[in-house]
């Protein structure tokens, strides 16, 4: 009977960090940026003492979550966070596929991602193991939302003291999906770049565990789950294309070193896969810099109702603009108007409720399917990355209203003709 990977082989197989730019080595420790340059450090692995050694079988008889491919994380622990984060379902698209005119559509949705509907469980699960292991005991992040609700939620069931930071103007959902967990919840006047500079401060000056300052290369590192399940889903394939939103860049990133990571060892075969991104027009530095043919990014102050992808001045923004270029993808923005259909589009085709990053990425997929930028043959993987419950505010005004009737049949008769005389005309339903 094989064993599961991790009674098996308890080897930890990062070396530290490195800068992706001049390439200087770090210890593992508690680092984001290279003394040197100030480039971006990220985890440093020995990838090459893994091969051979980890099969499909291997990975299949771990825990059902992330920690499946625990070789593949920044972490020594034989004890992860493990809530069940990961594993999400891969759908098979039929009916928005069949309206896009896609032959072979498939949707990520880590709207049901556990513990709190989200991808950003993912990455916390990972940084928040890792801050353990280097001894912080409170913990923290700036976030547009659903890193706050993560963060606190998995702080609380680690018991680690927790202390996030958001722009003031989040969505009610979020808000409370975060003062749940009771952390200590700073909601700053200022968009989330202004709560990330703030937030570097109070790293330097409290020496807290800030899952995307401090602990951003081991954090991050969570995102490449996402690249592995799709593999393993697709029954350890490749897709040919994935479209994803764009906010940092680093989900982005992460996957496209997810799926490299995974053909370096042999656990699959590598072919090209094309790689687009997705913003919206109120917050899009990326995509204008791709239309305009740039390497760098002009920061622009965020205006959109996707706040969660309000990123003015994103980290991995040349990465990804990198990426979608050299795999002959694309990087797409789309207004709000089209960010709400997007939404709408999913769940009326799907069964599907996206918060507003998800109707971004869908109304993108749209926009590239109508301008012929996506063969409706190429294996599409589309990433949902939560969960419309926490941006509810987005919808409304955009559906229809409930009809308020009688306890009577006479009264559900009349409102019934209503309704489908409104749906005749595409009209919407009003009180009766």
């Amino acid at each position: 009977m094989t064993q599961s990977i991790l009674t098996q082989d308890k080897t930890a197989y990062f070396k530290g960090l490195k800068c992706k730019e001049c390439g200087t080595e770090y210890k593992a420790e508690a680092i984001h940026v290279c003394e040197m340059c100030f480039g971006p450090l990220e985890v440093n692995y020995d990838f090459s003492a893994l091969k051979g050694k980890i099969s499909r079988k291997d990975i299949e008889s771990g825990p059902n979550s992330i920690w499946r491919y625990r070789q593949f994380l920044p972490v020594e622990t034989d004890n992860p966070i493990d809530m069940g984060t990961g594993m999400t379902p891969l759908l098979k698209s039929h009916r928005l596929a069949r309206q896009l005119g896609l032959k072979n559509l498939y949707i990520k949705n880590d709207a049901v991602n556990m513990p709190t509907l989200s991808f950003k469980d993912r990455v916390v699960s990972v940084a928040l193991t890792r801050a353990r292991e280097l001894g912080f005991t409170t913990v923290s992040c700036a976030s547009t939302g659903n890193l706050a609700n993560s963060t606190a939620a998995i702080a609380a069931h680690a018991g680690l003291d927790c202390c996030v930071f958001i722009p003031s103007d989040l969505e009610a959902g979020k808000v409370i999906g975060t003062l749940i967990y009771a952390p200590t919840l700073m909601a700053v006047h200022g968009n989330y770049d202004q709560v990330n500079r703030l937030c570097s401060e109070v790293a330097n000056t409290h020496g807290w565990g800030f899952v995307n300052i401090n602990l951003r290369p081991y954090y991050s590192e969570g995102s490449k789950t996402l690249g592995y399940e799709v593999i393993e889903q697709l029954g350890w394939e490749l897709p040919d294309h994935i479209v994803a939103p764009l906010a940092s860049g680093s989900l982005f990133t992460k996957i496209y070193k997810g799926f490299n990571e995974f053909v370096e060892v042999g656990l699959i075969e590598g072919k090209s896969v094309r790689f687009s991104g997705a913003q919206a027009e109120g917050c899009s530095p990326i995509a204008q810099a791709y239309k305009e043919g740039r390497d760098f990014i002009n920061p622009v102050k965020p205006n959109t109702v996707a706040k969660s992808l309000a990123i003015g001045n994103p980290a991995d923004a040349v990465y990804a603009l990198d990426i979608a270029r050299k795999t002959n993808g694309q990087v797409e923005s789309v207004t709000d108007a089209e960010i709400i259909a997007g939404m709408k589009l999913l769940a009326e085709t799907e069964g599907i409720f996206t918060e507003t990053a998800g109707g971004t990425t869908i109304a993108v997929l749209k926009k590239l399917v109508e301008a012929g930028k996506i063969d409706p043959d190429e294996k599409t993987v589309v990433y949902i990355t939560g969960n419309g419950l926490k941006t509810m505010e987005a919808v409304q005004g955009y559906i229809s209203e409930p009809f308020t009737i009688e306890a009577n049949l006479d009264s559900f008769e009349r409102a019934l003709e209503r309704s489908r005389t409104l749906e005749r005309l595409d009209w919407e339903p009003v009180l009766v």
